[in-house]
């Protein structure tokens, strides 16, 4: 496995060739997106495809998004190209948005998770347009994780979670959003939401309201972690929607500003039955919004990491994975997460947090 250190702003073109060769030979390269790092393949090579799976776990009831450097790549990969999808590829590609569109014969079943459709994007960060089109074919990146864990917004978090798993990984510095693309299926009357991201419904709306089109969100399908269980659910229409995803490996507790004295109470309670359990004091990360928990001895901070979160969403969606990041680094036993507010604009951090709760 090789970390390549690439500049953002002028990707070297000896580098980019070279990545770009060995996904034309079928091999994985883990790039950077303005989202997150993708473990990328060549999305027409279905075994190319299934080494993505293997390496990061994942089942194969989920599919992935290829990405591509040109709306004219996109349709290329679509049976139909509906207007719905045009519009939107045209004010928001590139950018933080997946489109799902009938596919096309040559986009092989692995990649669709045997759907009839296709998740297609343009990301925007220079790194990943200049390997795309040095590659010259379209690259299948889901994040460049083990499924169900947190999504990696540096190189060294594809370095951790991946190692060997990954031949070659591009460090093309942090990711500008921090959280996953907006995903929306096209391929009806209604454009609806999948996965929400940092691009919401009301910047949709705006630009599908003169074709008379409505945007709505899903019903949330809970898709379980594990394959074996895939027969008893629907099939996910795009990444994402596994119940417990974005997830670090300690326990995660999600509550409302309304219960910051309810979550020290219980707080102390854990610790109190760790202790008469036998088992070792373990860190505590805390993000949280409204400072720190309610303190009457100075008990709750011994063993704790309070970290200070964003009161916007962009800035909170840019830090989330990277302060999960940390407790995973740190063995923390337990996550506190205090709940942004109820507000369209945190949808898609809010999305996150309830599946990495789970």
């Amino acid at each position: 496995m090789a970390v390549v250190t690439v500049d953002p702003t002028a990707p070297d073109p000896a580098v980019i060739a070279a990545a770009a060769a060995q996904l034309r030979a079928g091999e994985l390269v883990a790039f950077p997106t303005e989202t997150v790092y993708g473990l990328g393949a060549n999305a027409l090579d279905e075994q190319a495809v299934a080494r993505i799976y293997a390496a990061k776990g994942r089942p194969a009831w989920n599919p992935v998004i290829a990405h591509v450097p040109s709306i004219e790549a996109a349709r290329a990969l679509a049976r139909e190209w509906p207007r719905s999808a045009e519009c939107l590829a045209q004010a928001f590609w590139p950018g933080p948005l997946t489109l799902v569109v009938p596919k096309a014969s040559s986009v092989p079943d692995v990649a669709t998770a045997g759907l009839d459709a296709v998740a297609v994007r343009i990301p925007q960060h220079p790194v990943a347009l200049a390997l795309l089109r040095a590659a010259g074919v379209p690259i299948a990146a889901p994040s460049a994780n083990r499924f169900t864990q947190v999504s990696p917004t540096t190189a060294a978090h594809v370095e951790r979670s991946l190692g060997a798993r990954v031949p070659l990984i591009l460090d093309g510095g942090p990711c500008a959003v921090g959280i996953e693309s907006t995903v929306v299926d096209c391929t009806g009357d209604d454009v609806i939401i999948l996965r929400p991201g940092m691009l919401g419904r009301e910047s949709l709306e705006a630009v599908l309201a003169p074709l008379g089109v409505v945007v709505r969100h899903a019903v949330r399908t809970v898709a379980h972690d594990t394959p074996e269980q895939a027969p008893n659910i629907d099939t996910p229409r795009s990444p994402g929607m596994a119940d417990r995803h974005y997830a670090p490996r300690a326990d995660v507790w999600l509550f409302d500003t309304h219960q910051r004295e309810e979550i020290a109470r219980s707080l102390r309670q854990w610790r109190q039955t760790r202790r008469e359990a036998g088992q070792s004091e373990a860190p505590v990360h805390a993000l949280l919004r409204a400072g720190p928990l309610v303190e009457t001895n100075g008990e709750l901070s011994v063993g704790m990491r309070y970290v200070p979160m964003p009161s916007c969403p962009v800035d909170y969606a840019r830090a989330l994975y990277g302060a999960l990041h940390e407790a995973d680094d740190a063995s923390a036993g337990l996550v506190l997460i205090e709940a942004p507010p109820h507000d369209p604009a945190w949808d898609g951090v809010r999305d996150r947090l309830t599946r990495a709760a789970r």
